[in-house]
């Protein structure tokens, strides 16, 4: 039988050992980034795009520069930058203070917060071909494009205007019912671009409302979007919306931060998984369950932080399950190969190839 002192001994040691252990079991891992761009000091990055051009060619990642005014150009395998697009004013290619970016096929849309609108380019020569939201829009954020309607798009844009911009000071509750904005667009055979402002949506309740939205990203097999609430008054967080834009009744666990870029990451056969970026330093990417939106894992990459946009690239000879890719505290963009996440956190083996 042991001494009273060596058990002693071994209790002490056991207790100092476990807020170690603790500390192991709690904390993110961490996967490092395959690339980080070369900074970018003056452009102010904010959301982030993917484009693959039909010839087979190497990915572009797009980012809109706020200060910059412009469109960034990324190879999505190299993270080098390989070209830009417009400049300050309110022409057609010309861009106030861009935002949000989606693409459907070769048609890239851009959320213009101070010009009140939404531009559609074609790429790859960033041709003009039309705007939409000038009627609607009072301070557009975010962009996500349901495409799973054959060749017809609806486009979903968060309008988080306020009654003082300055003190954040909100709208009247009623008003919260026009936080997001619906349009359907489609694109006829000789380019010329068809827009109708569908309606607006937003519940007014407690726990369903859109006080300060931004990111907005949608799964048609399920039937549902998910909405990033930013007003961390009242906690940050993604709430669930229908496609048609009834609040189902359920938000995420909170963020510790700001809820910033939702993607799904879809790994076929019906698995798959949310990532959101939390906006802490360094940031922490959440995972969700595709089906049921449980938590499913969390980490943080070696240096990226501060990320608002994300964005994935489908398999390319350098990422061959995929990547995330997301902005670096405005000034980089950060390449994560999905492999790696999937192993690390162990995730569905589809998600692994």
């Amino acid at each position: 039988m042991p001494t009273l002192p060596r058990i002693l001994c071994a209790v002490l040691a056991l207790a100092a050992a476990l807020p170690a252990a603790h500390a192991s079991a709690t904390s993110p891992p961490v996967i490092r980034e395959t690339w980080i761009s070369e900074p970018l000091h003056a452009e102010e990055m904010d959301s982030l795009a993917l484009w693959r051009p039909a010839n087979g060619g190497s990915p572009w990642l797009l980012a809109s520069a706020k200060e910059g005014e412009r469109l960034l150009v990324f190879d999505a395998e190299t993270g080098i930058r390989i070209g830009a697009s417009g400049g300050p004013g309110e022409g057609p290619g010309q861009f106030r203070r861009p935002n949000g970016v989606a693409v459907a096929g070769d048609l890239l849309f851009v959320v213009e917060r101070d010009a009140r609108r939404v531009q559609v380019l074609q790429l790859p020569k960033f041709r003009v071909l039309g705007e939409f939201g000038r009627e609607q829009l009072q301070l557009p954020y975010g962009i996500w494009l349901d495409t799973s309607d054959g060749g017809a798009i609806t486009a979903y844009v968060t309008d988080s205007f306020m009654e003082d911009f300055a003190s954040s000071r909100l709208p009247p509750v009623e008003r919260l019912a026009e936080r997001v904005k619906r349009y359907r667009i489609a694109v006829d055979a000789q380019g010329t671009l068809q827009a109708e402002y569908v309606d607006a949506f937003g519940d007014t309740g407690e726990a369903g409302a859109l006080r300060m939205v931004e990111s907005i990203a949608g799964d048609p097999a399920h039937g549902r979007m998910l909405i990033a609430e930013e007003d961390r008054r009242v906690g940050s967080t993604l709430r669930e919306y229908s496609l048609q834009g009834q609040y189902l009744g359920r938000n995420l666990p909170p963020f510790a931060s700001d809820a910033e870029g939702v993607v799904l990451w879809d790994c076929g056969g019906g698995a798959g998984y949310w990532i959101a970026a939390d906006q802490v330093e360094p940031t922490l990417f959440r995972l969700f369950e595709r089906d049921t939106l449980a938590p499913a894992g969390r980490f943080t990459g070696a240096r990226t932080a501060g990320t608002d946009g994300v964005a994935l690239g489908g398999p390319t000879p350098r990422f061959p399950h995929g990547a995330l890719f997301a902005l670096h505290a405005d000034v980089s963009v950060a390449a994560f190969d999905l492999g790696e996440v999937a192993r690390r956190l162990k995730l569905a083996p589809a998600c692994r190839g």
